[in-house]
C-alpha cells in the first residue's frame, strides 16, 4: 500500500499549517531557549568524549553516568538527580520516589484526582495489593477535581493533616479529561500545599511535560520531579530509563529503593548507553518542539473536520499530548489504524483493542516506534470507553508527524477524495 493522500486531505493540511504560523513561532522560541539551557549545562560540566564509555557489572565509578546526574540537576534547578537505565518506565521511577519518601503510618495525597492508571497498583487502589504502598501501611487520599479543575482549597485541607508526608501532582492529564497543568499552576499549588503543611514533600509526575515550557516544576516550588527517558528528555534516542531530580534526601531515598539501602545510586552499569542518553538530552528541546507542532497540527486538522479537541489548536501547550474526541468506537479505530500506517516500524499491522495490564478497560494503541513504548515518537492510544477520546503524542520530526496525521485523516474519511 502506497502513501496515497487525497487532494482534499492535503488541502486540509495546508490550511492547518497556515492557521498555525503564530503557534509554531511560539513553539520555536521555547525550543531555542531550552536548547541554550541544555548547551550551557553541557559546557558548564565540561562534557567530554570519555563520558560516553559504558560500564558493566556493578557500574562503580561511571563518570559519564554521575556527570549526567549533575547536568539534570542543573537543568531542573535541584540539589541532586538520578538518571538511570534501570528504571523500566516512568511508573517505576515514580514508585521509587514514593517508596523512598513514605513509611508505615504516613499519608499520601494525590492533588488532582486519581493518578494515571498504572499507578493505582502502586498505591494499592487496584490489583491484588501485594507490595503496594497500602500493603506497607501507607494511607492514600485524593483531592477530587472541582468543575474539572484543581481544587486549591481542597488541597490545603487535605495537606493540613500532619501525617501527610507526600503530595503527588500529575502534570499531564493521563486518561482524564482535565487540562494538563502549566508550570505556573503547579507553582500556585505548591504554595498552597506548603502553607498548609511545610513538612510534606511535593512530588510531580513530570511525564510528557519536560521542555514544553522554559521552566520546570522544581523551579517553582516542587521538591521532586520524576519522568521517563523514552518520553521527552530522551530526545527519541534513549533506549530505556527514567530520571528523578529534586531535594537531595528525596533523591537518595528513591535511589535506595531502586537498588538497596547502603548502595543507592553508587551502582548501576550503563552498558554503553551513555552516549545515547547525552545525545538524546541534547536533542530533546528540538525533538519536543517537533512533537508539540505535530500535536497542534493534528488538533487544527481535526477541528477543520468538526471534531472537538482539547487543548484547542491555538492554546498554549503544557505537555505533548493532544486529545481528540472521536465520539464513536469505529472512528477511533480508523484514526489509530491511520497513525499506525504512518509509522516507520510495524506500519503493516492493524491495531486492535486489547486488555492491557494496569488498565480497567480495553485499550487501543497505535505505535510503530524504534524504541518500544516511546511516546516521544508518534503514537496514539485510547481507552475503549465513551467519549472515545484518542490521546495523540509524539513525532520525532514534524514532517513525519504531519504525514502520520494526514494518513490517519485519510483512513478516517474512508479514502474519499
Amino acid at each position: 500500500m502506497s502513501l496515497q493522500i487525497s487532494e482534499r486531505v492535503r488541502a486540509l493540511g495546508r490550511q492547518a499549517q497556515q492557521d498555525l504560523r503564530e503557534q509554531f513561532d511560539r513553539i520555536d522560541a521555547i525550543a531555542e531557549e531550552n536548547s541554550i539551557r541544555v548547551l550551557e549545562a553541557f559546557q558548564d560540566h565540561r562534557v567530554a568524549e570519555g563520558y560516553f564509555a559504558g560500564t558493566t557489572g556493578y557500574g562503580y565509578d561511571d563518570l559519564g553516568r554521575d556527570k549526567l546526574d549533575e547536568i539534570y540537576a542543573q537543568l531542573f534547578g535541584t540539589e541532586a538527580a538520578l538518571v538511570r537505565i534501570q528504571f523500566v518506565n516512568g511508573t517505576h521511577a515514580i514508585a521509587c520516589a514514593l517508596y523512598g519518601a513514605l513509611k508505615t503510618g504516613d499519608v499520601l495525597v494525590s492533588a488532582v484526582g486519581a493518578p494515571y492508571d498504572t499507578l493505582l497498583g502502586v498505591i494499592g487502589a487496584a490489583g491484588n495489593g501485594h507490595g503496594s504502598l497500602k500493603d506497607y501501611g501507607v494511607e492514600y487520599r485524593q483531592v477530587e477535581l472541582k468543575d474539572n479543575k484543581p481544587d486549591l482549597e481542597g488541597m490545603a485541607q487535605a495537606a493540613a493533616d500532619p501525617r501527610v508526608k507526600a503530595v503527588l501532582i500529575q502534570r499531564s492529564k493521563g486518561y482524564s479529561t482535565r487540562a494538563s497543568l502549566s508550570v505556573a499552576e503547579i507553582g500556585e499549588m505548591c504554595r498552597v500545599i506548603r502553607a498548609a503543611n511545610p513538612n510534606a514533600a511535593i512530588l510531580v509526575d513530570n511525564c510528557y511535560g519536560e521542555f514544553v515550557e522554559t521552566l520546570e516544576p522544581t523551579h517553582v516550588g516542587a521538591d521532586l520531579v520524576v519522568g521517563s527517558l523514552i518520553k521527552n528528555p530522551g530526545g527519541g534516542l534513549a533506549p530505556t530509563g527514567g530520571y528523578i531530580a529534586g531535594r537531595r534526601d528525596l533523591v537518595e531515598g528513591a535511589a535506595q529503593r531502586l537498588t538497596v539501602p547502603g548502595i543507592g545510586g553508587e551502582c548501576g552499569s550503563t552498558l554503553g548507553n551513555n552516549r545515547l542518553l547525552y545525545q538524546g538530552l541534547f536533542l530533546a528541546p528540538h525533538t519536543v518542539a517537533q512533537a508539540v507542532k505535530t500535536a497542534v497540527f493534528a488538533a487544527r486538522v481535526m477541528e477543520l473536520l468538526g471534531y472537538e479537541t482539547e487543548p484547542a489548536s491555538s492554546s498554549v501547550r503544557h505537555d505533548i499530548i493532544q486529545m481528540i474526541h472521536m465520539r464513536e468506537p469505529e472512528a477511533l479505530k480508523k484514526f489509530c489504524k491511520g497513525i499506525q500506517f504512518g509509522a516507520p516500524v510495524d506500519s503493516y499491522v492493524t491495531p486492535e483493542p486489547w486488555d492491557m495490564p494496569g488498565y480497567d478497560c480495553q485499550v487501543i494503541m497505535a505505535a510503530g516506534a524504534f524504541v518500544q513504548g516511546a511516546s516521544i515518537e508518534l503514537s496514539a492510544d485510547a481507552p475503549m470507553r465513551p467519549p472515545y477520546t484518542v490521546y495523540l503524542q509524539g513525532g520525532l520530526t514534524f514532517e513525519s508527524g504531519r504525514l502520520g496525521v494526514l494518513l490517519a485523516v485519510q483512513e478516517l474519511l474512508g479514502g474519499k477524495d
